[in-house]
């Protein structure tokens, strides 16, 4: 019989991404639905798709700009003993969770995916996170392109990453977009991306991680609470102080400990600083018992803020990026939080008044209505999807 193959981000070591890769597996496994995640691991078109880009980025400043944290970390690691042993420590907790993946057989080319795909494959799905970013286009693993024409394919809750496609790549969107027969994404400014290039109406759905409930995330979560005083989690994937000198002031308003998950995305020094507690052997089951325990969360993270959400967590969001930043993903936390019915003063600055936000109240009988409502429109899309229908048209 044929399955369901998953096409997704499992592979990098970050918690949102590994989350929502996990959270689509086990919805359809809920649902008694065979699937398997596509192993991308050693797949050179793949990885020579993605160099054919960053070599078309060497004079765009912009974009060495948007990297230079990445590379910093990676020069830090190899020159930092302490680091680089943490580092590990995480890395190794985040493939040990990654074993709980039913992966596919190794392919060596899109060739070789192609023929995967036409021998066991009824569906391939695409999503969720940051998938559809020029670079991934161009690598071409993404866009689904691969897939044999007479099997359905579907995008669930994909992202562009970005609110606005560069006009010169129109031409390789438009081709892939037409080519995947149910189309959802994750942001309102996706549905516009697609509406723009495609001229097609496309379905909002939630993110993966919203598929599943409160009370499945407590199964997947370790049990026991890690971390025995009340405290204030902070997950920030940005360099800003500001955000963590917040973090510092409700500290001393409060008297909770801070508890911190450093050097997620670049080596920030002050991180080190400011924290009472930073614990390394956190994986994605120990990150998600650190949301559902703590007093307060302070994240530039979409995936913290999708979880504080998820566990009714009183959380203060930053933003990562500034709105006229190219590259900004700032539209993806917007969609998430006018869908929640969360008013936009939880977004901060970093400089505000501890006072004046703790007054700020969260409304968590809404909240928790709007995403079960969203939650159950978008899991009637995504297997009404596989159903195998095919059509030009969200439904």
């Amino acid at each position: 019989m044929k399955k369901v193959g998953l096409v997704s981000c499992y592979f990098k070591n970050n918690y949102g991404s590994i989350l929502q890769a996990y959270a689509l597996k086990i919805f359809l496994d809920n649902n008694n639905i065979s699937n398997e995640t596509i192993d991308i691991s050693h797949n050179k078109d793949f990885s020579n798709g993605k160099k054919k880009y960053y070599l078309t980025q060497i004079f765009n400043f912009n974009f060495i700009k948007s990297k230079l944290g990445m590379v910093k970390m990676k020069f830090d690691i190899k020159l930092n003993k302490k680091l680089r042993n943490n580092i590990n420590i995480r890395n190794n907790k985040y493939q040990e969770f990654r074993n709980n993946f039913n992966l596919s057989i190794i392919t060596k080319n899109y060739q070789e995916l192609n023929a995967l795909a036409k021998k066991d494959y009824s569906s391939v799905i695409v999503g969720s996170d940051q998938l559809w970013l020029p670079v991934n286009v161009i690598a071409d693993y993404y866009t689904l392109n691969w897939v044999p024409d007479d099997i359905n394919k579907i995008s669930y809750a994909t992202s562009f990453g970005v609110s606005n496609i560069p006009k010169k790549y129109y031409d390789k969107y438009s081709i892939f977009l037409n080519k995947i027969n149910h189309l959802s994404v994750r942001e309102e400014s996706g549905l516009k991306i697609i509406k723009d290039i495609t001229n097609k109406n496309a379905k909002l759905v939630c993110d993966p991680t919203i598929l599943l409930t409160k009370e499945d995330w407590n199964k997947i979560a370790t049990k026991e609470r890690i971390i025995k005083d009340k405290y204030i989690l902070c997950y920030f994937l940005g360099n800003n102080i500001e955000h963590r000198k917040f973090a510092e002031r409700l500290r001393e308003k409060t008297g909770f400990k801070i508890v911190s998950l450093n050097h997620a995305d670049e080596y920030v020094k002050y991180s080190d600083i400011y924290a009472d507690i930073i614990p390394y052997d956190i994986g994605p089951k120990e990150w998600l018992n650190l949301i559902k325990n703590a007093e307060y969360i302070c994240t530039d993270s979409f995936h913290g803020t999708v979880f504080s959400l998820i566990y009714n967590k009183i959380f203060f969001n930053f933003r990562r990026y500034n709105s006229k930043v190219k590259g900004s993903t700032n539209s993806r936390l917007d969609s998430l939080l006018n869908i929640a019915g969360i008013n936009k003063e939880r977004i901060l600055t970093g400089l505000e008044n501890i006072e004046d936000v703790l007054k700020y109240k969260i409304d968590f009988d809404k909240v928790n209505n709007n995403l079960n409502k969203f939650r159950k429109e978008s899991q009637d899309w995504l297997l009404n999807s596989l159903g195998g229908k095919k059509s030009d048209k969200a439904h």
